[in-house]
């Protein structure tokens, strides 16, 4: 079984890649400060992952997009990268809301992350 045909709440086997992200400051659309980490994110366990225009084959939260040069970037996120856990947090059984808040009010990201196409030997 891979990352990408996953059933909630089920053991899964794959490779997580552990990856650090330290948010910097930014400026919101009302000209507030804000930490940014240049990510963003699609799915979870109330979203239904058939109508994913990327294709995705479960309810896991996805990366959906990564901001050129964002602390994301540098940090070596990719688009479609499978978000397993947040600071230690359980990404495979969160709703979209839970997933979006949870990664908003940290400053410093330690995911584990499962990519498409990297798997164990």
């Amino acid at each position: 079984m891979t990352a990408f045909q996953h059933q909630a709440g089920t053991a899964m086997e794959c490779l997580s890649i552990p990856i650090t992200l330290h948010k910097e400051p930014g400026l919101d659309g009302e000209g507030r400060e804000v930490l940014r980490c240049g990510f963003k994110i699609g799915g979870g366990i109330d979203q239904d992952f058939r109508l994913s225009p990327y294709g995705y084959s479960d309810s896991g939260v996805y990366i959906t997009e990564v901001v050129p040069s964002s602390p994301a970037d540098k940090a070596g996120l990719r688009m479609h990268d499978k978000l397993l856990q947040c600071n230690g947090y359980d990404f495979t059984m969160v709703t979209h809301k839970k997933a979006v808040d949870y990664v908003k009010k940290h400053p410093v990201l330690n995911l584990l992350i499962a990519r498409k196409g990297v798997t164990s030997t």
